[in-house]
């Protein structure tokens, strides 16, 4: 190869690489994070059994009510938080980060709502949290369905 011919294809690679690390923070890219999916129809029994076994990082689509509303917590990432009543009955606390989707200021017990977001077990029925986009486009999004609005 000639000269100018190196010099342009290595200025080239040079320049793909420094765009590359400019948008990734220097990092190299991770994979999208597999979940297991759990439907509204019959999310409520494989959230349960979730629950039963100790499960984490399932992506569900679940539907239920507000029971009650709880202080935002704002330690790191803002995040709103509430407790949901599935129809089986189980409770679980929905962290809906504020910092990267629409805080629901309309939000009331008693309120019915919809959304998609990844269980994580814990002992008082788990919570659901990622309902929002993700900004690096690692994960799934989610969303939560109040009303006509969804918020993401």
């Amino acid at each position: 190869m000639n000269g100018k011919l190196i010099t342009a294809l290595s200025a080239l690679l040079l320049t793909a690489a420094s765009l590359y690390f400019a948008l990734s923070n220097g990092e190299a890219p991770r994979p999208v994070r597999p979940t297991t999916a759990i439907s509204a129809d019959g999310g409520d029994a494989s959230l349960a059994a979730a629950w039963r076994e100790r499960r984490s990082d399932i992506q569900v689509d679940i539907r239920g009510t507000v029971v009650k509303l709880l202080a935002d917590d704002r330690r790191g990432a803002h995040h709103q938080r509430f407790i949901l009543r599935l129809a089986s009955g189980q409770t679980v606390l929905v962290s809906h980060n504020i910092d990267l989707a629409p805080r629901i200021d309309t939000l009331a017990a008693g309120d019915e709502l919809s959304l998609r977001g990844e269980y994580e077990w814990n002992d008082r029925g788990g919570v659901v949290h990622w309902t929002h986009h993700d900004p690096q486009g690692r994960r799934a999004g989610g969303w939560i369905r109040h009303g006509e609005r969804i918020y993401q």
